[in-house]
């Protein structure tokens, strides 16, 4: 995968994460929650492109 891809969705991911946690009044627990699984979640994308893990990300 290009680096430049992977720039990119990391910098998508980041926007979305702050215009939500900003603008979408949510109470700081769902907030939280929300940050640890988008972390959890880029974080085992990016072991994935980099080829460091297998795990499969498709659902059959």
């Amino acid at each position: 995968m290009p680096i430049i891809t992977i720039i990119i969705v990391l910098v998508v991911i980041g926007l979305v994460l702050y215009l939500i946690e900003n603008y979408i009044p949510m109470s700081r627990p769902i907030k939280t929650v929300l940050r640890v699984v988008v972390i959890l979640g880029l974080c085992i994308w990016l072991l994935n492109a980099f080829g460091i893990v297998n795990i499969p990300m498709r659902l059959k």
